[in-house]
């Protein structure tokens, strides 16, 4: 292990720096994953919403869509960000720091 730049005992050229960050691949593979969370919600919330309706029903389509997106997409951000976490928790432990 190399010490970090600008510490004590680094070296001269080490440019390794701690990062809490999780990968850009990592980042953007949550972000996809909250995007498709919330679009099936939205189709979960219309289908429901479909289902029960008669007649004029596009307020109450409107709002389960928003609502079944908004609820969904909430639900797979709370599991992306955990998921990142636990990637870095285990990255850290790996590199025995």
């Amino acid at each position: 292990m190399s010490p970090v730049a600008n510490s004590p005992g680094a070296l001269p050229g080490d440019s390794e720096t701690l990062s809490a960050l999780p990968s850009r691949v990592a980042r953007a593979i949550a972000f996809v994953s909250i995007l498709v969370g919330g679009l099936a919600g939205g189709l979960i919330g219309y289908g429901l919403v479909e289902v029960q309706c008669d007649g004029d029903c596009a307020t109450p389509l409107g709002v389960g869509i928003l609502l079944g997106a908004v609820l969904s997409a909430g639900g797979s951000a709370v599991v992306a960000v955990l998921a990142l976490r636990a990637i870095g928790e285990w990255r850290e432990m790996s590199d025995g720091r």
